[in-house]
């Protein structure tokens, strides 16, 4: 008996372990902003703002590309494609003020060839993974 207690306490730890991991991977920008008191939205206010911001376009200031640390975002940017297939050129053109998510946002200009740039706004405090693309983008995974 005692041996399925240990059993069960072993997997329900191991069960809310990953669970935690797998809601908020480490990101050690957010971590040091939390630590500056620049803590951003988290928990259930997080993903009611995420909610409000899907009405906008991906990639608006409104509804910002959530990524992973600067990283993150530059592997998403070369993720993207134009309507020719071709990877676009980007240039980051700086933080932006505050994100619906109570982080900074970094402002992106991304040009397909022959067309102007559009600007795509990112939020850097997150855990990444986005597998959409802004309008008049794809994007492969």
């Amino acid at each position: 008996m005692m041996r399925y207690i240990f059993v069960f306490c072993y997997v329900f730890v191991a069960t809310i372990s990953t669970t935690s991991y797998a809601l908020e991977r480490p990101n050690e920008n957010r971590d040091m902003m939390r630590e500056l008191g620049y803590g951003g939205l988290k928990g259930k206010k997080l993903q009611k703002a995420i909610a409000a911001a899907e009405v906008h376009d991906l990639g608006s200031a409104k509804n910002p590309v959530r990524e992973n640390m600067p990283q993150g975002e530059i592997a998403y940017l070369k993720r993207l494609r134009c309507a020719d297939g071709k990877e676009p050129a980007f240039d980051r053109t700086g933080s932006v003020g505050d994100s619906p998510y109570g982080y900074i946002m970094d402002q992106y200009a991304v040009k397909c060839q022959g067309q102007q740039s559009v600007d795509i706004y990112m939020d850097m405090y997150h855990d990444g993974g986005e597998n959409r693309a802004p309008p008049s983008f794809t994007i492969v995974n």
